[in-house]
C-alpha cells in the first residue's frame, strides 16, 4: 500500500476510535490532521485524477467527511456541520465523482469498501421528508411528536431546533391573536405535555409575557412590539 494512504488510513482508525468513545477533543484534532493529509490525494474532488489507489482514497475521504458531519451534530456545531456537509456533498452529487467511482468499481469488482462509509447513506430518508411536509402543512403536532420517534440519534439535535422554531412560530401567532390565555390553553397551544415545560419556555424565551391568576398575558409583548407604517405612496408609485 502507498505510504501516504497507509498514514491516512492509520490516522483515520485513531479518529474512529476517539469517535466511538466520544472523545470529541481528540476527534477535532485528528480530523484537522486528516483533512490536511487528504489534500495530498489527487484522485479527490475537484481533480478526480486516475491514480493507482483512487478507489481507496475516494472511499477513505468520503468516510472521513461522513464522520465529520456526524461529529458536528454530536457537538452541536452548526458552522462545522455546514462546512463538513459541503465538503462531503461532491461525493454524493458530483457527476464526475459518480462516474469515476462507478468505473473504478467495475475495474475492481472485488474491492471491499469500508462498511463505515455507508453509515449516513443507509439512514432513513422518510423522516426528514415527512417533517418537511408536516411543517409546510402547518401540522405542528406531527413535527413535535417526531422528537419521540427519531430514526437515529443524529436526528435529535436538528429536530430539537425545528421544534423550537415551531413553538416560536406558534407563540408569535398566539400573542397577536389573544390578549391572554389560561395556562392550560397556552400549554395546549404550544403543544407541551406539562405546565412546568410551559413555564420554563416562557422564562427562557418570552420573559415579556406575564403570568397572573392562572393566565398568561401577552399585552406587554404587544406594547413593546414596534409599529410599522405601510409606505402606501411608495407602493402606489
Amino acid at each position: 500500500m502507498d505510504p501516504k494512504l497507509t498514514e491516512v488510513s492509520q490516522l483515520f482508525q485513531r479518529f474512529k476510535a476517539a469517535f466511538v468513545r466520544n472523545d470529541f477533543d481528540s476527534c477535532a484534532t485528528l480530523l484537522s490532521q486528516l483533512k490536511v493529509l487528504l489534500t495530498q490525494f489527487r484522485s479527490l474532488p475537484p481533480l478526480f485524477e486516475d491514480t493507482p489507489n483512487a478507489i481507496q482514497e475516494l472511499s477513505l475521504a468520503r468516510d472521513t467527511y461522513e464522520h465529520a458531519v456526524v461529529l458536528s451534530v454530536k457537538t452541536e456545531d452548526q458552522d462545522a456541520f455546514e462546512r463538513d456537509f459541503f465538503q462531503l456533498k461532491p461525493y454524493y452529487t458530483d457527476a464526475g465523482y459518480a462516474n469515476k467511482f462507478t468505473f473504478l468499481l467495475e475495474q475492481q469488482p472485488s474491492t471491499t469498501i469500508p462498511s463505515g462509509a455507508f453509515n449516513l447513506r443507509t439512514q432513513p430518508v422518510e423522516a426528514p421528508l415527512e417533517l418537511e411536509q408536516s411543517f409546510m402543512e402547518g401540522a405542528y403536532n406531527c413535527v413535535l411528536s417526531a422528537q419521540q420517534t427519531v430514526p437515529h440519534e443524529t436526528y435529535v439535535y436538528f429536530i430539537d431546533l425545528l421544534a423550537k422554531t415551531v413553538r416560536d412560530e406558534i407563540a408569535g401567532c398566539g400573542e397577536k391573536a389573544y390578549d391572554y390565555l389560561s395556562i392550560n390553553d397556552a400549554q395546549q397551544m404550544l403543544l407541551y405535555t406539562s405546565e412546568q415545560e410551559l413555564l420554563v419556555y416562557i422564562k427562557e424565551e418570552h420573559s415579556e409575557w406575564e403570568i397572573n391568576n392562572g393566565s398568561v398575558f401577552f399585552q406587554k409583548a404587544k406594547e413593546s412590539a414596534p409599529c410599522k407604517e405601510i409606505p402606501s405612496l411608495q407602493l402606489i408609485n
